[in-house]
């Protein structure tokens, strides 16, 4: 599988996102619009984004009851997006649901993925708000095995976790890791966090790189030097 950066399109409008998407004249970057901006544009903003030629992943995180996931799945598979996910909380039940309802008659469908814990929760936040008493790892490599159990193609993960994930599913389990910050970036709202270069070395197949790159001074040079230090293209 080739590694890939996707920029996390955190924008509240089509006119801001379009503006920076503008920005880049010979490459066409693997692009996640998540809940802000998708709630903010519907599935218009997916398809002008994907007429533009990028690939896509639709972060919007389900989890609900299985039948209501496996419904919107449904729906959200007509939009013809490349990767798509929901919480493993959510169960294996669930998760088989959401793969039923996004595959296509066909038989093709999106990636699907589901994420483990946020990037944003530490050990002692799982432990103390949501009463769970394993370790975080212990909590992610079971979560992970869960989604494989139920025909995923992978997880998202910190990077710190990713090759745990790799060695309990195995290698063509897919990793998709945020928390990913340059080495002199700022580390902002994000606990669990590593390197582009530090992600490579890990193992993880896709980083996702929001601030570092929607927030800098020069977005192409940041998406470039990230592409530099995780895939080794500049």
């Amino acid at each position: 599988m080739k590694r890939d950066v996707i920029i996390a399109c955190d924008f509240s409008s089509a006119e801001e996102t379009f503006q920076f998407l503008d920005k880049f004249q010979d490459e066409k970057p693997f692009v996640k619009i998540g809940m802000e901006l998708y709630y903010a544009e519907g599935p218009a903003i997916v398809k002008a984004i994907k007429e533009r030629g990028h690939r896509i992943f639709l972060d919007l995180k389900l989890h609900d009851i299985p039948n209501t996931v496996k419904k919107s799945m449904s729906v959200l598979s007509r939009l013809d997006v490349d990767m798509c996910n929901l919480h493993a909380a959510g169960t294996i039940e669930m998760m088989r649901a959401a793969l039923e309802g996004l595959t296509r008659a066909d038989g093709t469908r999106p990636l699907l993925i589901a994420v483990t814990q946020l990037t944003s929760t530490s050990e002692e936040r799982m432990q103390k708000d949501l009463l769970i008493n394993a370790t975080i790892n212990d909590t992610i490599v079971h979560y992970a095995c869960n989604a494989k159990e139920a025909g995923l193609d992978g997880v998202v993960c910190s990077p710190l976790e990713a090759g745990m994930v790799k060695e309990a599913c195995g290698s063509e389990f897919m990793t998709v890791t945020p928390g990913v910050r340059f080495a002199d970036g700022e580390v902002g709202d994000q606990v669990r966090i590593t390197t582009p270069a530090r992600a490579r070395e890990i193992g993880t197949d896709y980083i996702v790189v929001g601030r570092p790159i929607t927030a800098a001074a020069d977005p192409v040079k940041a998406y470039r030097r990230c592409m530099a230090e995780f895939v080794g293209e500049a």
